[in-house]
């Protein structure tokens, strides 16, 4: 689902972190951070926060600071000097009593850090800025949410009701493509010097009404109705089990759809495929 949060909390001595989040729908987990680079230290911890309170959606971060008096990096002094170390040696077997320039630690990365103290503060004032985000976010969610759970619900109240449809229908139809077969066969009797097996006959038309019942699909497909309905009203992340839900109901509907040759069942079961397809999409918005 989409929406927006925001929140802030005090840096010593005068400054402030902000925290800006957006996300937009999205049939995963996908978390960006952006932050300027005296928050690089803070930008990983800012996308571990995010996927620990989030299960779907695009998710981008803002980190920004506003006022921050940030202390220089440190350098780490016992790298730098292992470092000038293993040059030394490598210029001993290549280039021996070649001076080694202090320079050539300026591409050797990671020599300076931030100053302790100061990433424990910044670590802190994520934590509590990234809540207030979080909870401002979850606002904005919930009522989009309330909103797509409520056009789910009456689609799905339009599939039951389609299958109702389907199921009152079902035995009339089996009915005639029974009376069919009797009456082809009839015909084919009729114009051949033999006659059918009778016993024969009986046993095609049971193959027919075992190929042609949908009583069993209808059972499932209602029972997923029943499912999705307790989903909708559940609390927490549903949207991967309504995914699953739906692209079952969607192979309900095509074996009925394809062990019936009832005209009222097939436009009723095309409408049932365009109800679960389009739940199927929005789906895609459930966290």
């Amino acid at each position: 689902m989409t929406g927006f949060g925001s929140g802030e909390h005090a840096v010593a001595p005068r400054g402030k972190l902000i925290v800006e989040l957006r996300a937009l729908n999205h049939r995963f987990l996908e978390v960006r951070v952006r932050a300027s680079r005296e928050l690089a230290e803070i930008a990983t911890h800012a996308e571990l926060a995010a996927r620990e309170r989030f299960s779907r959606g695009r998710l981008e971060i803002v980190l920004r600071g506003e006022g921050l008096a940030t202390i220089p990096p440190q350098l780490d002094r016992e790298r730098a000097a292992a470092a000038y170390k293993e040059l030394a040696a490598l210029r001993d077997i290549i280039a021996p009593n070649e001076p080694v320039p202090m320079s050539l630690l300026s591409v050797v990365p990671d020599l300076f850090v931030a100053h302790e103290g100061e990433c424990v503060g910044m670590r802190d004032a994520l934590k509590h800025a990234f809540e207030k985000a979080a909870v401002d976010l979850d606002a904005m969610r919930a009522h989009e949410g309330k909103t797509l759970g409520r056009e789910l619900g009456e689609r799905g109240a339009r599939v039951t009701a389609l299958l109702g449809d389907v199921e009152s229908r079902a035995p009339e139809a089996l009915a005639t493509a029974q009376k069919r077969l009797r009456e082809r066969v009839s015909r084919l009797t009729a114009s051949a010097e033999g006659a059918v097996d009778p016993a024969r006959l009986e046993q095609e038309i049971a193959i027919l009404a075992d190929r042609s019942d949908v009583a069993e699909e209808i059972a499932r497909l209602r029972s997923h109705c029943e499912q999705l309905a307790k989903l909708l009203s559940a609390d927490g992340p549903v949207g991967r089990r309504i995914d699953f839900l739906l692209q079952e109901m969607s192979r309900e509907a095509n074996t009925i759809g394809s062990k019936s040759a009832d005209v009222a069942i097939a436009r009723a079961v095309v409408e049932l495929k365009v109800e679960i397809e389009r739940m199927r999409e929005q789906s895609q918005n459930v966290e």
